[in-house]
C-alpha cells in the first residue's frame, strides 16, 4: 500500500511507502485538529492587509480577501487572529488579520485517522495493511477524476485511490474522519485536489498534486456529508453543497480557509453545484425535482448569494442530473425521460427532442458538456451524442407543445447494457479521447473524433456493479471468487493483484463456496448459488494448457467451465456448505428449505427439510464434535441443528412422491431477547459498586470526624447519613422484548450443541452464547422461547452490529465485519471458541460507513492475506502482520485443465428463472404420472359405458320390433326409479352446502359492491358519456352531474336570493326594495332542529362535489343570461315592428 509519507521540513517531495513502516501510534481527531491550529498560527507570516472598498470580482481575481467577507466570517474563527502589539493597539478598533503562508503544509500523518488499538494490548498498529483494491463504486456521483493523463482518481470507501493507467499501481489516501469520503474535485490547473469527507462536521482537505501533501483544510461547511464540490474557472474559489439534512451551499476562499458566502441550497436533495465558466459570479445547483440559479450580488448590506428556483411550468417536474451553463447565461439541462430543457430567466424556453417527438436519450441525461463548439450529452442508455451548439443556443418554440425537434451531429453507442454516468476528457494533444464512468461497473476509454481512424470503445477496467454479495477463497492458492446481483462471477489473483476472468449468467449470484480438496483435489471447482434458486458448479482452469486448435489466437489467464447445474430452490440461495468429510452438500434458501445432496453420486438429491424462517447461514460441525451436524441459522430468530442425513438406496425411493425428509430429528432454539435483562443486571451491578464506594467514603469520613470531634462528630455523621439515605434511587431499566424478533446476522459453533450468534436491531451490541435443547418431537417450536446462557459485550456496537465473522486458519484471530464497513480483529487464545478473552482488539474503518456494510471476509489458505467485500462495490485485500515478511513476488497458480475438458459436453444450463426446482419437478412428475393413471382409468370406464350403452340401444330396438301388446314400457327399463331421485337430491344438497360455505364471502362482496355504488354511482345524476367520431379524431363528452343535495329543499329564501344576479333582484323587487334576512328567516316552516338531525345522517360534501356544483351554477347563470339577452332582442324587434304602425296611425 502506497501512501504519502511525512514531508521534509523544507517542503521537499515525500516518498510513497508501506503503511506497515509507519510509527505505531493513534492520532485522535481532536488532538490532530489542535495541532493543526497551532501550526497555522506559528507558521503564518506577518503579512497583513487592510479593509478594501473595491468590488468583490476585482478582489477575488487578485486572490486577496475582501472587506465584504467580514459579514460572513467571524474574526475569531478559522485561522484568523488579531495581534495587539501594545497598549495603543489594544485601544484601536481596526482588526489586523494574518494570512496563511503559501508555503505552509499540514502533516499527513497527524491529519489522517489511524486504526484504533486497545491500550496496553501489544497489538501492532499495522496489523492489517491495505495491499490492493479490486472494486469501484461506479454508482457514486462524479467518482472519476483525471488529475493528469496517466492517473485516474476515485473514491473507494474510506480511501482515495490514485490509479496509474500505465503501470496499474495504486496509491491510497486515507480519510481523516474515518467516516468515508463524499466527493472529490480537481483544480483547473491540475495542481490541487479537493477531498470532501463525511462525518460530523466533515472537512474539505485540499491536497497539493502530485505530491499529495495536505495544503488547506476547510471546516464547518455542512453537518454530515458533502454532496458536491467545484472550483471556479480561475481556481480561486471553491463551491460546496452539503448532503442531507442541511444542503448548505458555501462559497470558499479556499487558500485562506475562509467561507465567503453561505446559504441553504434547497430543502430537497442536491446533486450538483457548478460555477458558470463565463461568469464566475453565477452558479447553478440541481437535484431532486429542481434546478436553481444563483448569483453573487453586491448589495448595500454586503455581498449576497441570491437564488432563483427554476419554474417547470407545464413541463413535468423532473430530477436533473446533468446540465451546462451557456455563455449568454442560459442553462441547458437534461431530464429523466431523456429530452433536453433550455432554461432562460428561470423558465423553460424550449424542450428539445428528436424527430417524430423521439427523446434525445432513452433514459436520464447524466451529463452535458460544451467542448470545441459542440454540445456533448451522455445518457443512461449508453449513448454519447454530439449536438450543434448554434442550433441549441438559438432554439425557440414554434407551437403550443413547447417542443423543438433537432438531430445529433454524431453519436456513439459504447456497448450493450452500458449506463454512462460521467465523462472526463484526457489531456492528449491532437486526440479527442475521454474516460467514461459506467454505472454498470466499468471504466471506458472513448474516442470521440468521429473520423476514419476512430478507435472502438475500449473497456479499461471492469468491476462489480452494486453490492458484492459473496466471497470465497481458494484452499490451495491465492485465488478468490466473488459474485453480485449484476449476474457476474469474477476470479482474482490477489497475490499478484490481477483480475483473471469473469463470466455472466441470466440471474445474479447470492452465495459462493470453494469446493474443498476432499471433493476436488486440485481446488479447481467453485459452487455458486443464484437468486432464482439455481446452483451451478464451475470448474476453473488455465486455458493455456488446452490442446491448441487452429484459429485460436488469444489465451486468457483463466477460464470457467460449467460442470454441473441443479435447481433445488425457488428463491435466493443464501448458503452453501460441505460437511467435514466432503460427502454431503447442504444448500439453504429464502424459501425456508435446506436441501441435501450426495456428492459422491454426482450430487444426487437426498432430500430437504423445511425451516421456520428464511435461511441465512449454514455451518457444519468440525472434527472436535463427536457427530457431524449442521447448524442452520434463520433470519427470524430460529436456530436449528440437523443431524447427518441418511442416504437412501436407489431402490428405496423410486416410489417416493416428494424429497421432503419428515423424520429428521432436528433440534430447535427459538431466540428470545435478553438484552433488557442484561442491561438491567449491569445497572444493578453498577449501582452496587457505587454504593460500596459511597460506604467506604462514609466510613472514612466517620473515622476522621470521630478522631477530631469524638462522640459529637459521630452523631452528626449519623444524621447526615440518614439524610442521604432518604434520597430516592432512579428506577431500574424496564424489561423489554421486541414484538418482532430481531434478525440473526451470523454465528458459529463453539462446541457440541453450543454456538454464538450476532443479532441486529434492538439486540445488537452483544454476542450471545446459546445451547440447543434436547430433541422433543411433541414440542411446538413456534411457542417455546429459549434464552442464551452467556454473552459478551461488544464495545461501540449498539447501532453497529457484527455482520459477519471468520477466523484465521490457526484460530488465533477472529475477524469481524461490521455494519458500518469497519473491520474489527480480536486476538484470542488458541482454539478459544468460547471467547473467554475479548478485551483486546484492532478496529479500522475501511468501507463506506453509510452503505458499505461488509458482506463477507475471508483469510487466505496460509493466513497471509485478508479479503473483504462490501455493499459499496469495493473489494479490499489486506496483508496480515507477520514476523516473516514476504520478499518474493507472489502469484497464484491457476489449476491446469483436466484431460479432455475441451471435448467434454457442457451440461444443459437452466436459463429460465421460472423453471421447476428439483422438488417441484419431482412433484410435477408424480402428478403427471397420477393424472396419466387417472386418465387411463377414465378411458376404461368410458369404454365400459360405451359398450353398455350400445347393448341398451340394441335392447330398445328389439323391444320396438315386438308387437305392441308385447312391448315393454320405457319406464320398465329403469332398474330402480329411486336412483335418479337420489342423484337429484344429492346434487341439490351439494349445491346448498356450497352456497352455505360461500355465503359469508357472497355477502361481503355484495356489501362492498353496494358501498361502491353508493359512494360513486348513486350520488350522480348522470355519468360522463364520451362520443367519438368514426372518420375523425373529434369527440364530445358530457359532464358528470351530481344529484341535488337533500338539503336543497330546506334552503332559506335569502340564500337562494343571494345566488341571483343584481339584475334579477332589480327586475323582481324594483329599486329601493329589500327584505331583511331576519324577516325572511321568520317565514321558514321547517324547524331548525329537524334540519340539524337530518344533516347528521349525511356526509359533508367532498371537494369534487363542490366543484361540480359550482360548474353547474356557472352554467345555469350563463343559460339564464343568454335567455335574458334573447328575450330583450325579441322585445326590441317587437318594438321596431310596432313603430311603423304607430306612425301610420298618427
Amino acid at each position: 500500500m502506497k501512501e504519502p509519507d511525512d514531508e521534509d521540513t523544507d517542503g521537499g517531495k515525500p516518498d510513497g511507502s508501506k503503511s506497515g513502516g509507519k510509527q505505531s501510534r493513534r492520532a485522535s481527531q481532536s488532538a490532530s485538529t489542535t495541532k493543526e491550529d497551532d501550526k497555522v498560527l506559528e507558521d503564518a507570516t506577518d503579512e497583513t492587509f487592510a479593509e478594501a472598498e473595491e468590488s468583490f470580482l476585482e478582489e477575488h481575481l487578485e486572490g486577496s480577501s475582501s472587506s465584504l467577507q467580514d459579514d460572513f466570517v467571524e474574526s475569531t474563527g478559522g485561522y484568523q487572529h488579531t495581534e495587539m502589539p501594545g497598549p495603543a493597539a489594544e485601544e484601536s478598533e481596526e482588526e489586523i488579520k494574518k494570512k496563511i503562508s503559501p508555503s505552509f503544509f499540514y502533516d499527513y500523518m497527524e491529519l489522517v485517522l489511524m486504526p484504533f488499538v486497545t491500550p496496553d494490548s501489544n497489538i501492532p498498529l499495522d496489523l492489517l495493511t491495505l495491499e490492493h483494491s479490486f472494486g469501484y463504486d461506479c454508482r457514486k456521483r462524479a467518482n472519476l477524476q483525471l488529475p493528469d493523463s496517466n492517473t485516474v482518481m476515485y473514491i473507494a470507501g474510506n480511501q482515495l485511490i490514485l490509479l496509474n493507467l500505465k503501470t496499474k499501481e495504486q496509491m491510497y489516501l486515507r480519510s481523516s474522519s474515518g467516516r468515508g469520503i463524499g466527493v472529490i474535485a480537481v483544480h483547473p490547473d491540475k495542481t490541487y485536489v479537493a477531498v470532501a469527507e463525511k462525518g460530523v462536521s466533515p472537512k474539505i482537505i485540499i491536497y497539493e498534486y502530485p505530491f499529495m501533501r495536505p495544503y488547506r483544510i476547510l471546516r464547518d461547511g455542512t453537518d454530515l456529508a458533502y454532496a458536491y464540490v467545484d472550483f471556479n474557472n480561475s481556481g480561486t474559489l471553491l463551491a460546496s453543497v452539503g448532503d442531507n439534512p442541511d444542503h448548505t451551499l458555501t462559497i470558499w476562499n479556499w487558500k485562506e480557509e475562509q467561507p465567503i458566502l453561505r446559504t441553504k441550497a434547497s430543502s430537497q436533495e442536491v446533486f450538483k453545484v457548478t460555477f458558470n465558466p463565463d461568469s464566475e459570479e453565477q452558479l447553478t445547483t440541481s437535484g431532486s425535482g429542481h434546478i436553481k440559479f444563483w448569483e453573487m450580488a453586491l448589495t448595500f448590506t454586503g455581498l449576497k448569494l441570491q437564488g432563483s428556483l427554476g419554474r417547470f411550468g407545464k413541463t413535468a417536474t423532473t430530477d436533473i442530473e446533468g446540465y451546462m451553463e451557456l455563455p449568454d447565461g442560459k442553462v441547458l439541462s437534461g431530464s429523466e425521460w431523456g429530452n433536453m430543457l433550455l432554461w432562460e430567466a428561470g423558465f423553460i424556453k424550449v424542450e428539445l427532442c428528436r424527430s417524430i417527438s423521439k427523446c434525445c436519450h432513452q433514459g436520464p441525461i447524466n451529463q452535458i458538456m460544451l467542448d470545441e463548439g459542440e454540445v456533448i450529452t451522455i445518457g443512461s442508455d449508453g449513448y454519447v451524442r454530439i449536438w450543434d451548439f448554434e442550433t441549441i443556443d438559438t432554439a425557440d418554440t414554434i407551437d403550443d407543445t413547447g417542443l423543438l425537434e433537432i438531430e445529433p451531429i454524431n453519436e456513439l453507442q459504447v456497448d450493450k447494457n452500458v449506463k454512462l454516468f460521467s465523462m472526463i476528457k484526457m489531456n492528449e494533444t491532437g486526440n479527442n479521447v475521454w474516460l467514461a464512468q459506467d454505472a454498470s461497473g466499468a471504466i471506458w476509454k472513448l474516442d470521440l473524433s468521429f473520423s476514419n481512424i476512430t478507435q472502438d470503445p475500449e473497456c479499461l477496467f471492469s468491476f462489480h456493479s452494486g453490492a458484492v454479495e459473496a466471497l470465497a477463497v481458494s484452499p490451495v492458492t491465492y485465488l478468490m471468487v466473488t459474485t453480485s446481483l449484476d449476474c457476474s462471477i469474477r476470479i482474482y489473483d490477489f497475490g499478484s493483484r490481477t483480475p483473471l476472468a469473469h463470466v455472466k449468467f441470466n440471474q445474479g449470484g447470492t452465495a459462493l463456496s470453494w469446493v474443498p480438496r476432499l471433493v476436488s483435489y486440485t481446488g479447481a471447482q467453485i459452487i455458486v448459488g443464484f437468486e432464482d434458486g439455481v446452483v451451478r458448479i464451475l470448474e476453473l482452469y488455465d486455458p493455456k494448457g488446452l490442446t491448441i486448435f487452429a484459429g485460436r489466437k488469444k489465451f486468457l489467464d483463466a477460464d470457467l467451465h460449467l460442470h454441473y447445474v441443479i435447481k433445488p430452490h425457488t428463491a435466493h440461495v443464501t448458503a452453501l456448505a460441505y460437511d467435514r468429510d466432503g460427502e454431503i452438500l447442504a444448500t439453504g434458501s429464502k424459501d425456508k428449505t435446506v436441501f441435501f445432496f450426495d456428492v459422491e453420486k454426482n450430487y444426487k438429491p437426498i432430500g430437504y427439510i423445511t425451516t421456520p424462517g428464511p435461511v441465512c447461514q449454514l455451518i457444519w460441525s468440525t472434527i472436535i464434535h463427536p457427530e457431524s451436524t449442521l447448524l442452520i441459522l434463520c433470519e427470524n430468530g430460529y436456530i436449528l441443528e440437523a443431524p447427518y442425513p441418511t442416504i437412501k438406496e436407489d431402490m428405496e425411493d423410486q416410489h417416493v412422491v416428494s424429497y421432503e425428509i419428515k423424520d429428521m430429528r432436528t433440534k430447535c432454539f427459538n431466540f428470545s431477547s435478553v438484552k433488557s435483562k442484561i442491561l438491567r443486571s449491569m445497572e444493578i451491578e453498577k449501582r452496587k459498586k457505587q454504593k460500596e464506594l459511597k460506604e467506604k467514603e462514609k466510613e472514612e469520613r466517620r473515622k476522621q470526624r470521630a478522631a477530631v470531634m469524638g462522640e459529637d462528630g459521630e452523631q452528626e455523621s449519623q444524621g447526615e447519613e440518614e439524610e442521604e439515605e432518604e434520597e430516592e434511587e432512579k428506577p431500574l431499566p424496564e424489561i423489554f422484548i421486541p414484538s418482532t424478533p430481531c434478525h440473526i446476522l451470523c454465528g458459529f459453533y463453539s462446541g457440541p450443541r453450543k454456538f454464538w450468534v450476532s443479532l441486529g436491531g434492538y439486540d445488537s451490541g452483544f454476542l450471545y452464547h446459546c445451547e440447543l435443547p434436547p430433541y422433543d418431537k411433541s414440542s411446538d417450536i413456534t411457542e417455546k422461547k429459549d434464552e442464551p446462557f452467556d454473552f459478551r459485550l461488544i464495545e461501540d456496537t449498539e447501532d453497529n452490529p457484527i455482520q459477519t465473522i471468520t477466523f484465521s486458519v490457526n484460530k488465533y484471530m477472529m475477524f469481524c465485519g461490521m455494519q458500518d464497513g469497519a473491520i474489527r480483529v480480536y486476538i484470542l487464545s488458541q482454539n478459544d471458541l468460547s471467547l473467554t478473552n475479548m478485551e483486546n482488539y484492532w478496529h479500522f474503518n475501511i468501507h463506506d460507513n453509510n452503505y458499505g456494510c461488509i458482506k463477507g471476509l475471508s483469510t487466505s489458505f496460509d493466513d497471509r492475506f485478508l479479503v473483504t467485500i462490501g455493499a459499496d462495490s469495493n473489494i479490499f485485500v489486506f496483508s496480515i502482520f507477520s514476523e516473516f515478511q514476504l520478499r518474493e513476488t507472489i502469484k497464484a497458480k491457476v489449476p491446469s485443465p483436466r484431460l479432455g475438458i475441451e471435448t467434454e459436453p457442457i451440461p444443459e444450463d437452466i436459463l429460465d428463472p421460472k423453471a421447476y426446482s428439483i422438488e417441484n419437478a419431482r412433484r410435477k412428475r408424480e402428478h403427471d404420472k397420477l393424472m396419466k393413471e387417472v386418465e387411463e382409468i377414465k378411458a376404461r370406464k368410458r369404454e365400459q359405458l360405451r359398450a353398455l350403452r350400445n347393448q341398451f340401444q340394441k335392447l330398445l330396438k328389439m323391444n320396438e320390433e315386438l308387437p305392441k301388446h308385447m312391448q315393454l314400457k320405457r319406464t320398465d327399463f329403469d332398474i330402480d326409479s329411486k336412483i335418479r331421485a337420489e342423484m337429484n337430491r344429492k346434487t341439490v344438497y351439494e349445491i346448498n352446502q356450497v352456497e352455505k360455505a360461500l355465503a359469508w364471502k357472497k355477502e361481503k362482496h355484495q356489501l362492498g359492491l353496494r358501498k361502491l355504488q353508493h359512494r360513486f354511482r348513486d350520488s350522480l345524476q348522470s355519468d360522463a358519456i364520451v362520443v367519438h367520431a368514426i372518420q375523425s379524431e373529434h369527440k364530445i363528452s358530457s359532464y358528470r352531474l351530481v344529484k341535488p343535495s337533500k338539503y336543497s329543499r330546506y334552503k332559506r329564501d335569502s340564500q337562494l336570493e343571494k345566488r341571483t344576479s343584481k339584475l334579477d333582484r332589480f327586475d323582481k323587487e324594483g329599486p329601493g326594495i329589500k327584505d331583511s334576512l331576519k324577516d325572511i328567516g321568520e317565514d321558514m316552516n321547517v324547524p331548525e332542529e329537524s334540519i340539524i338531525e337530518k344533516g347528521k345522517q349525511f356526509r359533508p360534501k367532498t371537494l369534487s362535489q363542490i366543484m361540480v356544483e359550482n360548474e353547474i351554477e356557472k352554467t345555469r347563470k350563463l343559460v339564464l343570461k343568454a335567455e335574458r339577452a334573447q328575450f330583450k332582442i325579441q322585445q326590441r324587434k317587437k318594438e321596431w315592428e310596432e313603430l311603423p304602425i304607430q306612425r301610420k296611425l298618427t
